[in-house]
């Protein structure tokens, strides 16, 4: 014996009525679950931001001093790497 669900017209409008049941439950679930992740990131973002607030207060009381420093780096070669240097210099090379 066939069940009524199975096919024809009660079946089919049951399955319609499943879908939109279904569909309207997963938007629904992924509003809440959009709403809860922004509450939680905004939360996360506070709290970092209340931890963090002496460290930017020190970092932008630096700044209004206006002084800079700026200089050039130098690379010094050590005495065993000079050794090597000069083996290979063209100058020390026999001809």
């Amino acid at each position: 014996m066939r069940q009524p669900w199975q096919s024809g017209l009660l079946g089919k409008l049951f399955g319609i009525v499943a879908g939109t049941i279904v569909l309207i439950l997963g938007l629904m679930f992924s509003v809440v679950l959009l709403a809860v992740l922004a509450t939680l990131g905004l939360l996360a973002w506070g709290y970092f931001l209340w931890k963090t607030r002496k460290i930017r207060k020190q970092m932008s009381e630096a700044q209004q001093g206006g002084q800079v420093i700026e200089g050039e780096a130098v690379i010094v070669e050590e005495p065993g790497d000079r050794q090597h240097v000069l083996l290979n210099h063209p100058a020390n090379r026999e001809s």
